[in-house]
This record gives structure tokens, sequence and C-alpha cells, in this order.
């Protein structure tokens, strides 16, 4: 929706004049109502990791697909090897040898044995496999060999103890049987979730793809991290966190360099990076000040058709308090766009708060959210009157406690790179007393 000078509709479809702010959970209800998760896709194995399942996967036959060996060894009857010690050996006959992937396999008779490497399928007749240190190897010797001789017509083997019916076969299906559903939709993919359906034979699967997620800064003030820095300049650090931040959260994120003070400029960076975002996020720009060119670049009032989605907005919450959302592009089905505060905190806070659920829900994924949790705050804290507060700090999960890291500033990145939580400081709460319990945000995978 696009706030007027006038008044503007809100999520209740209720009347509010222009200056309205807008609270935390009004905001963060209004970007997710227009997100869905993105049209399921069929990709190649290794190009669908990090992507999460679009439906069930179900086993088309059973792993292992055959018995077969865990061990080197001999594969044997357990009738032929009661009995069996070091001192009084059971003699087996050796018919032949199978490796791994096999066709044709010997019979194990009366009195005989099969020579077999890990992996390879069980012969018909044999009951069990004795590893080769349960054997003399084929040496002829007696004592127990840690490696098979190398075959010879007439070979025999010594047994030198008991061998269970069943022992170091891996039975067909003891894994997965076929019609087994062995990962659900929604099921994210990593290494070993690939591995899995490499096994049961699939090659494709479908998918919700990673969204693609263009995060760009704005300030002619900027200059790139390792080129020397003038006088009223800043190392663009709001993209590399951003960026970073995207791809922890799962997206292909595609870092823009800092764009000058220039609306023309700014305009035409958005129309080109259009044709390779399912979601943009900039940071700057979304003041009252007179260079604050994302909003003079967006706004409905100058943006035209193509922008008329932008929606510039105050929220109840420090930092982060100007804030954007909406969408750009042709029609009515633009790219979401947020455009988030400068100050490197509140630009950070307000990714983790706003965009990374809008990313994991366009991922498909069910836990959208930072979990958070409950714990004793060390220090005391003070926060603004009707502003939700979200402070730095450091979680314990030993104990139970929180410490504030750092001050309230939203420039000290310092203490935000200290800090593995926010402290949540409700709205209608001025002052925190030491020891008394808060709610925080975990920032943590």
């Amino acid at each position: 929706m696009t706030e007027q000078s006038g008044t503007t509709a809100d999520a209740c479809g209720t009347e509010a004049v222009g200056d309205r702010h807008w609270t935390v959970d009004e905001h963060l209800a209004d970007v997710l109502a227009g997100v869905a998760p993105l049209p399921a896709i069929e990709l190649q194995l290794l190009d669908a990791q990090g992507c999460r399942l679009a439906e069930d996967v179900v086993a088309a036959g059973d792993l292992p697909p055959f018995d077969n060996s865990s061990m080197d060894g001999y594969a044997v009857r357990t009738a032929d090897t009661v009995g069996a010690t070091t001192r009084y050996p059971s003699v087996l006959t050796v018919v032949g040898e199978i490796a791994a992937g096999a066709g044709e396999l010997p019979r194990v008779g009366p009195g005989q044995a099969v020579r077999i490497m890990t992996g390879a399928p069980v012969p018909p007749g044999a009951e069990a496999v004795a590893p080769v240190e349960w054997t003399d190897g084929g040496s002829g010797t007696g004592q127990a060999a840690d490696a098979m001789a190398p075959p010879v017509a007439g070979e025999e083997v010594r047994v030198l103890r008991d061998v269970a019916e069943g022992a170091h076969i891996r039975r067909r299906g003891s894994d997965i049987r076929a019609g087994e559903t062995v990962l659900t939709a929604g099921a994210r993919l990593g290494p070993t979730q690939l591995g899995l359906l490499a096994a049961i034979g699939r090659g494709t699967v479908r998918v919700r793809p990673r969204p693609r997620v263009v995060v760009l800064s704005t300030g002619s003030e900027l200059v790139q991290p390792g080129e020397p820095v003038g006088p009223g300049q800043i190392s663009d650090s709001n993209s590399f966190t951003l960026t970073a931040a995207a791809q922890q959260a799962g997206a292909i994120a595609y870092r823009v360099g800092g764009v000058p003070d220039d609306t023309a400029v700014l305009r035409g960076v958005l129309e080109d990076q259009l044709g390779r975002a399912d979601l943009i996020v900039t940071s700057g720009g979304v003041s009252v000040g007179a260079y604050d060119v994302v909003k003079e670049a967006l706004q409905s009032s100058a943006g035209g058709a193509d922008h008329a989605g932008v929606d510039f907005r105050k929220l109840k919450m420090q930092p982060g308090k100007p804030q954007g959302f909406g969408r750009i592009g042709e029609g009515a089905e633009g790219i979401p766009l947020f455009a988030l505060p400068g100050n490197p905190v509140s630009a950070y806070i307000s990714f983790e708060l706003f965009v990374r659920p809008v990313i994991r829900t366009m991922l498909g994924a069910a836990d959208v959210h930072r979990p958070r949790t409950r714990a004793r705050c060390t220090g005391a804290v003070r926060s603004p009157a009707g502003r939700r507060q979200f402070l730095r700090g450091w979680y314990t999960a030993e104990d139970g406690t929180v410490a504030p890291v750092g001050g309230e500033g939203s420039h000290l990145v310092g203490a935000l790179a200290r800090a593995n939580c926010l402290i949540v400081v409700p709205e209608e709460t001025v002052a925190v007393a030491a020891d008394e319990y808060v709610d925080v945000v975990l920032l943590t995978d």
C-alpha cells in the first residue's frame, strides 16, 4: 500500500493520518501478507543444495537393493563353521570370488566358501560372511590374517571361529523400503539429503528455488573497502553485512556497490537489477534529508507507475524508525523492495526483523522467524516511551542470562559484531532493572 499526504488505509482497512507510526507487528504482518513461496522447479541434485523440497520424496526401490557384504572375507554356510576354533578350524574349499559390482554369482555348497569384497552381493547358498580376520586368509598357515592371499586353483581357507547366521550381511531394504517416504516437503537439502536422493536413484528433485536477493547501498560518501577514504567519506559496510545476512538466510545474494546520491542513477541501477532479482534490499536514503534519494526515487509522487507500490513509513521502534517497503517493476506483480535505514545497526536489525522472514517465506521454510527465549538481563537498561527497543546483547544458554553489549547508538558496529542476540524492550517499558527477565531474539543458527 502507498502512504499519501492525507490518509492511508492500514492492514485492517481503517483510515489513519499520513504521519501515522506503525508498530513493528503491523509492519511485519503487512510485508508478509503479500509474499508467498517461489514457484517450484525441477533441479539437478547439486543445483538444489540449500533449497527446500516442494513435495514428499518416496523411494522407488529398496536400499540396499540386494543383500551385500559389510566386510572383506568369505561367504559361507553357517553349518560349516559350527565349533570352529584356532586349534580346530573349519577347512573350506574356495570356489570363487565376488567383487563389488559383480553380476554372475557362484553358489556356495556344503564345505565351500566364496571370497567376497565389501559391498559385493552375497552369493546363493551363503548364510553369513566370515571376515578375513576370522580366517587365515587362504594362506594355509592356520593363523588369523588381516588380508586375503591372491586366489589360486584349489585354494582352501581355514575359518577360525563360529559364524552366526546373517553375520556381516547388509540385508536388502535394511535402510529404506520401497514405497517409504524418505524426505518430506519443506525439508532443506544439504549434503546428506542430496546423498540420500542420489542413493535412491533420483537425478533431479522438485524444490522451491533459493530467492535471488540484490543488495545495494546508497550514499555519495561511500567508498569500497580497501580504497582510500577521503574527507567526509566512509567505507561501505552495509552492503557486505546485508549480503552476508541474505546468504545466511538461504538466499542467493548479489551485492551492488555504493550508488551515489543521484535519483536518476539510482533508478537506472534498480531497473538494471530487476532481471536477476526476486527481492531487492537497499540501505540509506529513506529519512527526511535533502539527499534521501531512495525515498525521492521510489515514492509514488516521483516514481511513476513502475514504482507506485513503494510505501515509506515511520515505525514505533528503535533503531530503525524509517522503513520503506513495496514493489517495483512493470505491472501489479513487481519485485518486492525493502528500503532500509542507512545506519549500520538500524539496517541490520531491520533486515533480521523484516527481510529475513520474507526470504524464508519465499524459500518455503516453516521457521521464518528467528528463535526467541526469555532471559535474565544482567544489566539495567533504559528505553524511550512508545518505541520497541532492540538492544544488542550476549546470551548465555548455560545460565539463561543476557548481558547488554555496547550502547544504544545505531552506528555502533563494533558492539553489533560482539552480540549474538537482541534484547527486546516493549513500547510501554522505559526501564529494565538488572536481573529482570526480558525477551531475547537469538541471532545465531
